[in-house]
């Protein structure tokens, strides 16, 4: 089947090629400096459950902050914003009782970003773009949640890849250029993640880009399902990603070398959003913007990467810091595809 191919990833890939792009910040971190109520969160809906801290319900309740929000990144430099939507699934939000608001929440966070994104764009004509944030959700395909059985899963696969494509559906009908598979802990939620954006790919004829992006849980640069930077990137480059990366995790210091081995092995835009360093012992976040600006200036100036941004602790200070970091530096050439089959269990086998 032919697929119309997509305007956005063409735009993004030609302003990829002429510098390194911005992506946002964290909105966990910017949310929290509202001190918002739990009748902030709740709004005028009727829910039997406490809702203070489901920032998704936020894009419904209090659109006003989460449109603040994005515009002050849109105005630190952003060239792609992302949606309100890390935990807008119908797994998460089953610990809210909000199950029956998903497909509102995505398209109003869709909207939001959308119609920010548009305003900055008619401003200046330098192209935004908008992503739609896909969680990994609170459930793992890979392990069990029980010490006791291990061969227990709370979700199977199949439930998995529909939660994903209901809400990359909402996504991308509220108006999203990409769908952003991020914070992946579990390289088997990442591929049910795949195939509900494929599957709804075909369904509506018209290419779905994705930005998929892995979280380290240690040290030794592996994600919670085991697999390295390296095996990760064999076990999903079969999607053809407009980007892949990393985030969250650790600071940018730290996740550096990280960086450099996906850096270079991928034969698609490389993306990273690290936290503003490692949080303090009240959970709070101390790296400054410039320390973190010159952290991403050595990455630049190494060719390691494509797009920058933020995770955890991140701000608009951040983000403008990056921005002013990366001004008018060459951009990273991808590696050319060279057909070659590789295969991961979790570490990489390569066949010559």
């Amino acid at each position: 089947m032919t697929l119309v191919k997509s305007e956005a990833a063409i735009r993004f890939r030609e302003q990829a090629r002429q510098r390194v792009l911005i992506t946002d910040g964290a909105f966990g971190t910017m949310i929290q400096s509202y001190k918002l109520q739990e009748e902030d969160y709740r709004g005028n809906y009727d829910l039997s459950l406490d809702q203070k801290g489901n920032n998704d319900l936020l894009v419904l309740t209090r659109p006003d902050v989460i449109d603040e929000i994005t515009r002050q990144y849109l105005d630190a430099g952003s060239d792609i914003v992302s949606t309100n939507t890390f935990n807008a699934n119908l797994i998460s939000q089953e610990d809210y009782a909000a199950v029956h608001l998903v497909r509102d929440m995505n398209l109003a966070a869709s909207r939001i970003a959308r119609q920010a994104a548009d305003d900055y764009q008619a401003r200046d004509g330098r192209p935004r773009f908008v992503a739609g944030a896909i969680g990994p959700t609170n459930k793992t395909l890979s392990l069990s949640p029980d010490v006791n059985d291990p061969g227990f899963r709370a979700v199977d696969f199949d439930t998995m890849r529909d939660v994903y494509q209901d809400q990359a559906a909402a996504l991308i009908d509220g108006g999203c250029d990409f769908i952003l598979i991020e914070t992946i802990f579990d390289t088997l939620n990442a591929k049910a993640a795949i195939m509900a954006v494929l599957e709804e790919q075909a369904k509506r004829g018209v290419e779905i880009p994705m930005m998929i992006s892995m979280t380290i849980t240690d040290m030794s640069g592996r994600n919670l399902s085991g697999h390295s930077v390296e095996a990760f990137w064999h076990a999903v480059r079969h999607s053809h990603p407009l980007t892949v990366g990393l985030n969250c995790a650790f600071g940018a210091d730290l996740l550096r070398p990280h960086v450099q081995v996906l850096s270079g092995i991928a034969d698609a835009l490389v993306m990273i959003y690290p936290n503003a360093g490692l949080p303090n012992d009240l959970g709070e976040y101390d790296e400054q913007p410039h320390t973190t600006g010159d952290f991403i200036r050595e990455w630049v100036d190494q060719a390691l990467v494509n797009v920058v941004g933020g995770c955890c602790g991140s701000t608009p200070d951040h983000i403008a810091a990056m921005a002013e970091a990366v001004a008018g530096k060459p951009a990273r050439v991808p590696h050319a595809h060279d057909h070659r089959t590789r295969l991961a269990g979790l570490d990489p086998m390569i066949m010559a």
